[in-house]
């Protein structure tokens, strides 16, 4: 499973928190509900895994063996950084969207001749 567009530009809305959802909107590419769930879930976890790395990479800049307490308190980039990712929808909010979109690329092998 991937995201068929890596394009950031064009960014669909996607709330900012839980939406009721019609279940019917979402078997209607796979005819099986819980195929569907399964596909996004996991999708949910690529996202979540890629932000996860995203983020300590940028994090790990502001690593140092020497840490003192003056430090850890007035590092104000690593507090926004922070800040910007914890803003960030949920990635299962992410994955539904991309889903009912379309964006994600999915076989089932038991369905394929």
């Amino acid at each position: 499973m991937s995201n068929n567009n890596n394009n950031n530009a064009t960014k669909p809305a996607i709330a900012s928190s839980t939406v009721t959802r019609d279940l019917r909107e979402l078997d209607v590419e796979t005819g099986n509900i819980y195929e569907s769930l399964v596909i996004m879930s996991k999708r949910a976890n690529q996202i979540s895994n890629n932000v996860k790395e995203e983020l300590h990479g940028k994090l790990s800049e502001f690593a140092s063996s020497n840490d003192n307490l003056e430090e850890i308190f007035e590092n104000r980039e690593q507090i926004e950084i922070s800040k910007y990712y914890e803003k960030l929808p949920k990635p299962s909010l992410v994955a539904v969207q991309e889903f009912l979109d379309g964006k994600i690329y999915h076989r089932n092998p038991l369905k394929e001749d």
